[in-house]
């Protein structure tokens, strides 16, 4: 994959949740240099802009579970961008906003073969519509691509699931509802939460992972800057105490890129208004970086 053009995608949605500002985080990955990082690192890209997403403020809806129509709009287009660069042999790097864009990111890049997900998150975004709290829609995100969800979501690009629980590993939970583990028990789906790093270590957590998902071809990568500790990456739509260091980051971006199968990555979450002087989307670019190929010597 080293030799792949990277496609930019910007996806500057703040649909799925509560808390304003995610929107911004296309622009402050640029603008903390993510071109000139990966050019450094000697991979060619380009980068397309953003997609459209309506302004929240022009919506008629009174909270974010009524902007469904519009989520799926912004999906399908994110998924119809995915399958496009998969087609092009690129590899497609979503920049967001609140981690709903995964619906259309992973269903486009998992279009034609199933595609290992990793998926780094401080939650595991695995409720349903019965079992939300909030009702947020980017706390649905991988029940909806393994089918269980509103069924316009579940259909963004095609019918049904986009994923089967043999096909995702999540690593860095610390933050989850009743139902979402219950869920997730059901399911069977491969996780790794803060305790099983504390213990284990991520070198061993991230081999694992990939030794679980070693039968795909691809693997994508959805990294939400909340799994990070607060400390680390402040400016997040959901900080939780208690997330990963920023060498453990590193590590799992670093051993990720040894596998020479990441084929597409999501990068969402960040809150520039919630960030001081940018420092969050600095070190997603860090991180992305390493996941490209930059490397200690």
């Amino acid at each position: 994959m080293k030799s792949k053009p990277i496609r930019i995608i910007g996806v500057p949605i703040d649909l799925g949740q509560n808390q304003r500002g995610v929107d911004m985080g296309p622009s402050a990955i640029r603008y903390a240099g993510l071109s000139a990082r990966l050019r450094a690192a000697g991979r060619k890209l380009h980068d397309d802009g953003n997609l459209y997403v309506p302004v929240r403020d022009s919506l008629s809806c009174e909270s974010c579970g009524e902007f469904r129509d519009s989520i799926q709009r912004v999906c399908q287009a994110a998924y119809d961008a995915a399958v496009e660069t998969v087609e092009l042999d690129e590899i497609p790097l979503f920049l967001g906003g609140d981690h709903s864009l995964s619906l259309g990111t992973i269903g486009g890049v998992t279009c034609h073969e199933p595609v290992g997900v990793i998926w780094v998150d401080a939650h595991a975004d695995s409720n349903t519509p019965e079992t939300s709290p909030s009702g947020n829609i980017h706390g649905m995100p991988v029940a909806t691509l393994l089918g269980d969800g509103f069924p316009e979501l579940v259909a963004v690009g095609r019918p049904g699931a986009k994923l089967l629980a043999r096909d995702i590993v999540m690593i860095g939970l610390r933050d989850l509802d009743g139902g979402e583990k219950g869920w997730l028990k059901q399911k069977g789906v491969r996780t790794y939460t803060m305790r099983d790093l504390d213990e284990r270590g991520m070198a061993v957590v991230a081999r694992e992972a990939l030794d679980y998902l070693g039968g795909h071809k691809r693997l994508h990568l959805s990294l939400d800057m909340d799994a990070l500790d607060p400390d680390v990456a402040p400016g997040v739509g959901t900080p939780v105490p208690g997330g990963l260091s920023y060498r453990e980051a590193q590590l799992l971006m670093e051993i990720i890129a040894d596998s020479e199968k990441l084929a597409s990555a999501d990068i969402v979450e960040i809150n520039p208004i919630l960030d001081q002087s940018n420092h969050s989307a600095a070190i997603a670019v860090e991180l992305v970086a390493s996941l490209f190929g930059k490397s200690i010597l």
